[in-house]
This record gives C-alpha cells, sequence and structure tokens, in this order.
C-alpha cells in the first residue's frame, strides 16, 4: 500500500487515472487478439483472400478517353447512390474503391492557406553594390567560361575576397546564368517498343552471351537469333570476338538460307554490333527494319535473354569451354535438342520446330486422339469434362500495349445485385 501512495503521489490523480484508461485498452487489445486467434487459420486465410481479391469486372465506361481520376469519381458516386441496404464496405469491395479514398472524398474541403508571412532578409546578404562587383568580376574574359570555384581560388590568391563561394552561386543563379553551357548531348528519351508477331519469320530478335573459357578473363561470343513467335533458332555463331562485321555475315547467311522476304523486324538490344552502321546497311538492302531496346531495360528482349538462361541452366553446360571449336560442338547440340526436342511451356508445350514449320495442328490432332481414348477408358478422373488439348499462342508480344476497358454499366448491376 505504501508503495501504491508513493505511485498515486508521484503520478498525480490525473496520470493515475491516464494509467488506468492505458490499461484498459491494453486489456481490451489483448482480449480482442485472443478472439481473433480463436476464428482458426483458414477463416483469417478466406478473410485475406477476399480481402485482396479484385473484382472480376473492370468498372470503366467503353472507349477511351476517360481519365482515372473520372472513372475513381463516376465509382464512388456509384458507391454514394446504392441502395440504403447495401452496406458500404460491400460496395466498394465489388466496385473496388478504397474506403479511406471515400471517406476522404467526404470530408468538407478545408480553406485555403494563408499567404506566408513577410520573411526579412538576412542580415548577412550582401548589399547589392557588392553583389554586381562579384557579377563584374565573374564577366571578365578571363573568368567568363570558368565555375565559381575557379575565379573565388584566382582573386583569393591575388589578394582579393569577394565572397564564399556559395554566395557567388547564389548571385549568378539570381542573375539566370548558372546554366550548363558545355557541349555535350542533352538525355534521350527512348520509347518503349512494341512487337507483335502472329507468325513464324515476321519478328526476329538477337543478342550475344559470353562463354566462359578455361583462362580467366578470356571469353568466346555466341551470336544467337532467334524466331519470336516460334522461339526457333534460326541462326547462331561462337566467335572470338564481338564484331559487327561478323553479325552482318550471320545475318546474311540466315537470311539467305531461310529465304526471307523483304519485312522482316529484326529486334535487339543497343550494343555495338547491334547500331553498327555495317548491319544497318545490310538490314536495309535486304528489305528489314530494325528495333531497340531502351537503355538498361533488359525486359525489353525478354525471349533472348530467356533463351540463354535455358542454355546456361542445362545439367550438361561445361561452365567453361576448352576452345572455339569445344563451344561450337556443345552449342549445335543444345540448338538441334533446343529445336526439334524441347518442349516449350511458352508454347502449349509443342516444340520449336513444331511451331516454325506449322506441324501444329497435325501434332495437336495426335494428341487430341490420347486425350480422348483416356477419356473414354476413364471418365470419372476428368471431373472437368472431355480434356482438350492446349495450343501455342495466336500472337506473341514484346511489351503489348494494353488498354483499359470498364464498364460502369456493370458495375452499377454488381452493385445492386449485393441487395437482392
Amino acid at each position: 500500500m505504501a508503495g501504491a501512495d508513493r505511485n498515486q503521489r508521484r503520478r498525480g490523480p490525473h496520470r493515475s487515472e491516464a494509467w488506468a484508461q492505458a490499461e484498459a485498452r491494453r486489456q481490451r487489445s489483448r482480449a480482442a487478439r485472443r478472439h481473433q486467434g480463436e476464428r482458426g487459420a483458414p477463416a483469417q486465410a478466406a478473410h485475406r483472400q477476399r480481402a485482396h481479391r479484385t473484382p472480376k469486372k473492370s468498372a470503366r465506361a467503353p472507349g477511351a478517353g476517360t481519365s482515372r481520376a473520372a472513372r475513381g469519381r463516376d465509382l464512388m458516386r456509384l458507391v454514394e447512390e446504392r441502395d440504403a441496404e447495401v452496406p458500404v464496405d460491400a460496395a466498394c469491395a465489388v466496385l473496388n474503391v478504397s474506403r479511406a479514398s471515400l471517406y476522404r472524398a467526404r470530408r468538407p474541403t478545408p480553406p485555403p492557406r494563408s499567404s506566408p508571412t513577410f520573411r526579412a532578409p538576412s542580415p548577412r546578404r550582401l548589399p547589392e553594390v557588392e553583389r554586381q562587383a562579384i557579377l563584374e568580376a565573374c564577366h571578365l574574359p578571363e573568368f567568363a567560361d570558368q565555375p565559381p570555384t575557379e575565379v573565388y581560388a584566382t582573386l583569393l590568391s591575388r589578394g582579393t575576397y569577394l565572397s564564399s563561394i556559395r554566395t557567388m552561386y547564389r548571385v549568378l543563379a539570381e542573375a539566370g546564368e548558372t546554366q550548363d553551357r558545355r557541349n555535350q548531348r542533352a538525355p534521350q528519351q527512348h520509347a518503349m517498343p512494341s512487337l507483335t508477331a502472329t507468325a513464324p519469320n515476321q519478328i526476329w530478335t538477337w543478342d550475344i552471351t559470353k562463354l566462359a573459357t578455361m583462362q580467366k578473363g578470356v571469353f568466346l561470343m555466341a551470336y544467337v537469333i532467334i524466331d519470336l513467335f516460334s522461339r526457333f533458332v534460326v541462326g547462331w555463331m561462337v566467335a572470338t570476338k564481338e564484331c559487327k562485321h561478323l553479325a552482318a555475315q550471320l545475318f546474311a547467311e540466315t537470311i539467305a538460307r531461310h529465304g526471307i522476304e523483304p519485312g522482316l523486324q529484326v529486334h535487339a538490344d543497343r550494343g555495338s554490333a547491334m547500331k553498327s552502321d555495317t548491319l544497318a546497311q545490310l538490314l536495309d538492302s535486304l528489305g528489314a527494319s530494325r528495333s531497340f531496346s531502351r537503355p538498361r531495360v533488359s525486359n525489353d528482349n525478354p525471349y533472348s535473354e530467356s533463351q540463354f538462361k535455358t542454355m546456361k541452366y542445362q545439367p550438361d553446360y561445361p561452365g567453361r569451354f576448352a576452345s572455339a571449336f569445344h563451344g561450337r560442338g556443345w552449342l549445335g547440340d543444345f540448338f538441334a535438342w533446343h529445336n526439334d526436342h524441347h518442349h516449350h511451356a511458352g508454347l502449349a508445350l509443342f516444340t520449336p520446330a513444331d511451331v516454325f514449320y506449322e506441324r501444329v495442328a497435325a501434332v495437336a490432332a495426335i494428341r487430341q486422339a490420347a486425350l480422348d481414348g483416356a477419356y473414354r477408358a476413364h471418365p470419372e478422373r476428368f471431373p472437368n469434362g472431355p480434356p482438350r488439348v492446349r495450343l501455342p499462342p495466336a500472337e506473341v508480344h514484346i511489351n503489348p500495349v494494353v488498354t483499359e476497358a470498364v464498364d460502369l454499366t456493370d458495375a452499377g448491376t454488381a452493385v445492386a445485385a449485393i441487395a437482392s
């Protein structure tokens, strides 16, 4: 009791009451957590799934031109105009509207802030006469192309102090004389490439990867060209260096071997061999166009990068090659397997050769016959009905253009369906 009295005197009546209220809140929080734990892991997992699941129907008026802000206002209006029987959280979940944003929109607009108070100039500010002297000194012919650091050091070595270096920068900035005047290229803006192939030999992608050798720091260069639609390796080469003339030779031989007509598009990154004039002139003479990835964006050429990983993660990949002859031998066997025997997951488990040489229909018929026989023998093993053979995609994209389509009519119908 004596200790409690001392604590009471130390805290005072108000602090003791606040401590009791805080302790009561902690007790309620513990009880809530215990009750939440009694719900069980399955119930909590289902709740999290429902909380993070987005609706299957988008909620936007058909056609382009509606901004995201306007769509958000329209969705909030639908929530506000719901039936009285529909809870707010259910309507927000259907329309994918944040309740926090809805409640924030309900708040009255705060009054505009008053204009800032006038701030008196610093007593350390140089008078206009001295500031003009700094400008005149920087305008001298010997300092016209020099930064303030050079002006400051040179004048100080001559026994003249005008101001600090930072003050010189401030004075020049107020006069608008701190712009960069060096002869250098301005930052370049590169558009995101967007390519779509609907048949073989429409778009080729290519890249160069290094192959380690037994000698540390020495690498072989593997030039690989793949067909975007089928992932078929149409041409490859192993050399001891990266060279624009070798790249042009590889493309000339590959295009001639496959009999490519004008209209081919070649996509690559911005390496020196890819951007070379030698290759550009060759492709232009053959009627082929070029497209390039953005700088430092590997996802703009994903199929070539993925093919390199498939190659280097093979169980029998040597890791290091003894010579260029060794590299050509191993890559020759690998590309033969990749084209004719590798059942590609991105091609519905068809081989690149099946897609490149348009054998998909014949192979799919054989597979479908096998599935039909299995279904007739054991239909109970197929609860979803007769199985169907998956086919490769009809279009293959690099950075596809995605257009959102939101139907507010369907969104309003979904909200009304909750009340029924």
